[in-house]
């Protein structure tokens, strides 16, 4: 049986290229294509593809978003991410959307297929070489980075900055830490003037990027 392959990419010469260059393969098939996001999750429930091969940048609706939405709504359907984007931060956001893949378009149709065949034939990730070592660096990063957090801040200021990260307000912390709210600014401040933060946002993601908080 064929896999049922689904194109999605605001660059119609593109699509054109990949399908024709896809469907020299003998167990691969383009049963549909989309421009943008919200296309696609319209296409997608026409067609029932195997595999998304998702552009990021998109009209619209952006292939990060409509990852999220597709996998939420079909789980069983394999998002590979097909993108001139290499960094870290793309890569982990279509990744936490749900992607099953992610390479570049810079990689030969050969290793396309090769990445939509092996998402099919198991439940790993598949990274293009570029993008495997990139996740590498990612993830040296982080750990050296929680390193620095276990170093940089006290017990009970990780103990503020979790609360913080789940959406606690001071007064909510104090009560649960037994401790005065002037107290809790103050660990606040400090937490950020260590870390060199600025704001509940950047608190928040730099919590859940290490661990501290899982939401």
């Amino acid at each position: 049986m064929k896999v049922r392959i689904l194109l999605a990419d605001d660059h119609k010469m593109f699509r054109h290229a990949l399908k024709l260059a896809l469907e020299h393969e003998a167990n691969l098939e383009v049963v549909g294509e989309a421009s943008n996001g919200q296309e696609l999750l319209k296409v997608a429930r026409e067609t029932n593809p195997g595999v998304v091969c998702m552009d990021i940048s998109m009209p619209i609706l952006d292939g990060i978003k409509a990852t999220r939405l597709l996998c939420a709504a079909a789980p069983k359907v394999k998002v590979i991410g097909l993108t001139t984007f290499s960094d870290q931060y793309h890569v982990a956001e279509l990744m936490a959307a749900g992607a099953a893949g992610y390479i570049t378009k810079t990689e030969a149709i050969s290793e396309i297929a090769r990445a939509i065949n092996a998402v099919c034939e198991s439940s790993k990730k598949y990274f293009c070489p570029d993008i495997a070592s990139n996740i590498v660096d990612l993830f040296a990063y982080r750990d050296s980075e929680q390193k620095s957090v276990s170093n940089e801040l006290s017990r009970r200021e990780r103990q503020v900055l979790h609360l913080v990260a789940e959406g606690h307000t001071s007064t909510d912390i104090a009560k649960h830490l037994n401790l005065a709210a002037t107290t809790v600014e103050v660990h606040r401040r400090n937490i950020m003037h260590k870390l060199n933060l600025h704001g509940i946002a950047e608190l928040t993601k730099f919590a859940i990027r290490n661990g501290i908080t899982s939401i």
